[in-house]
């Protein structure tokens, strides 16, 4: 580990040690790690200035961009605590998780993907006690717009850094001097699959040991040039993103949105290097009619992880771009991201049957019901003021129940078969949808499938895949449950087909099965 206890001491770090190397590019603005270390302490003075203190929390929600890292870690070296907004909120849940935090400070993109944030926060905050920007949101003191103009009560981000120019480099420094390892560093709102997101709590310390050890593992060197396409506001994209990459001094590149050609685009003119994800990003790419024309020979590490990663994909990683090294991974928030993951020079079929192996400083093992428990280092200080919830979370000796299903080999790698509460019983038989995902996954006509459990009259309960057809495929239901009969016992067959476009799916990439079954009930 380097010489930093706290992400503001590895911002002053990377800015001093690769002070000339590449740290961001965004279109045609190229900053590096000495002007990117700079920018932070203008963000810092100018938090420190609207009247952030230590532990107050500030939240960010906005797409991924040069400006979200600099008031994201400007933030963090003011002493505050992070609080990521996903991009896919509405104005109603981002205000939920706002009043939740008791954020004190917003930073907020203008318009994207057709949308104004600030008029979604408006119409869900926009009336209450309150006498700020946002009268629902009586703490939330102050709202800086990151692009565009600002409306009346709302603040630019150039006028917000102009603000801190009364703060010298000293008070910066003193401020980030009073922040310690076990400080917390952010709040991680979890991404609901299973019900109302809840805040996991992570120290400065928890967050750089464990992305000190992924850019370990992941051999992440300072040449590397890595586009960061999973969403900042998620745990892969800003720690094993942008925290990592600090760590090693690599040239990160933010893409704000998942769009298959701008990436083969970023790829090929940016030599990029490291491209982590979930499967259907990099499968995605593999599919893409026009990827010959780019050039991705640079492309050497790929970090992935879900339920199901189909062998093939990494074959065809390793066989097709030459990819020197695929590593699959498995975390959560409520463990600072990071539990196992594989190791460079596993064999693939090791990497695309499991998660790999407990990190350093963690212990994993099962429950009598099969439930994944971890233990160490990474586990979340709790839940924000939620102390019941902490207490079903993790036990009094420490153990982190994770809700995941999985299976432990000999040597500790564990293979995630599936979430606790997904399982569906199929005439007294347990049916585990991530295992019956991954063999319908091996159909040469299956691009993507999720599997929920439905009522039957006569079995209780049996199963329904959603599937997206490879292209050009003409597959049909009657096809699929055939070749299903063969492949697999009788209770695994799923009884109904349904073919989608696209399955739902998180920023960590997770299929958000409830939206299937809120949707399977609509249509019934």
């Amino acid at each position: 580990m380097g010489d930093w206890d706290t992400i503001p001491d590895l911002v002053r770090w990377s800015a001093e040690r690769y002070a000339t190397a590449e740290a961001v590019v965004e279109g045609r603005s190229r900053v590096s790690y000495g002007e990117l270390g700079a920018r932070v302490e203008r963000a810092a003075a100018a938090c420190i200035a609207s009247g952030v203190e230590v532990g107050d929390r500030v939240g960010v929600w906005a797409p991924n961009s040069l400006d979200w890292i600099v008031a994201a870690l400007g933030a963090v070296t003011a002493g505050a605590v992070l609080v990521p907004l996903n991009t896919r909120f509405k104005g109603a849940e981002a205000a939920d998780v706002l009043a939740r935090s008791g954020a004190r400070l917003l930073f907020v993109t203008g318009t994207f993907l057709g949308a104004s944030y600030v008029a979604s926060l408006r119409r869900a905050a926009g009336e209450g006690p309150g006498a700020g920007p946002l009268p629902g949101l009586p703490e939330l003191e102050r709202v800086v717009i990151l692009s565009g103009d600002a409306p009346a009560g709302f603040c630019t981000w150039k006028d917000f850094l102009a603000g801190g120019e009364g703060v010298g480099e000293t008070e910066v420094r003193r401020r980030a001097g009073a922040v310690t390892g076990s400080s917390l560093s952010d709040i991680i709102f979890t991404s609901g699959t299973t019900g109302r997101p809840k805040g996991a709590m992570i120290t400065h310390e928890q967050t750089l040991t464990a992305y000190d050890i992924w850019a370990d593992l992941a051999g992440l060197r300072s040449s590397d040039r890595y586009l960061i396409v999973n969403p900042f506001f998620h745990t892969f994209g800003y720690k094993a993103g942008v925290i990592a990459c600090l760590t090693r001094g690599a040239t990160m590149i933010p893409q704000p949105v998942f769009n298959v050609d701008t990436a083969l685009a970023n790829m090929a003119a940016e030599r990029v290097s490291v491209l982590p994800g979930p499967p259907t990003l990099h499968q995605s790419l593999l599919d893409h009619p026009a990827r010959d024309a780019h050039d991705l020979s640079a492309l050497r590490l790929v970090v992935t992880g879900a339920a199901v990663v189909p062998l093939r994909l990494v074959e065809r990683l390793r066989e097709e771009l030459g990819v020197g090294t695929v590593l699959t991974a498995y975390g959560l928030s409520e463990a600072s991201g990071i539990v196992t993951m594989c190791r460079r020079g596993d064999d693939l079929a090791l990497i695309a049957s499991t998660s790999g192996r407990a990190i350093p400083g963690t212990e994993v093992k099962l429950a009598e019901d099969g439930e994944v428990l971890v233990r160490g280092f990474n586990v979340m200080r709790g839940y924000y003021e939620d102390e019941a919830a902490t207490a079903e979370a993790i036990t009094e000796d420490g153990w982190l129940r994770t809700g995941d299903v999985g299976v432990l080999d000999g040597a500790g790698n564990l293979r995630i078969t599936d979430r606790l509460k997904d399982m569906y019983i199929v005439g007294g038989f347990n049916a585990y949808p991530a295992e019956i995902e991954q063999l319908l996954g091996l159909h040469r006509d299956v691009a993507d499938v999720a599997v929920i459990g439905i009522p039957d009259a006569r079995l209780g309960e049996v199963g329904k895949a959603f599937v997206v057809r490879r292209p050009g495929s003409v597959v049909t239901a009657d096809d699929l449950i055939a070749w299903a009969r063969r492949e697999m016992a009788n209770y695994k067959v799923p009884r109904v087909v349904e073919f989608v476009s696209e399955l739902p799916r998180n920023a960590s990439g997770k299929v958000v099965k409830g939206e299937l079954r809120v949707g399977d009930r609509d249509r019934g």
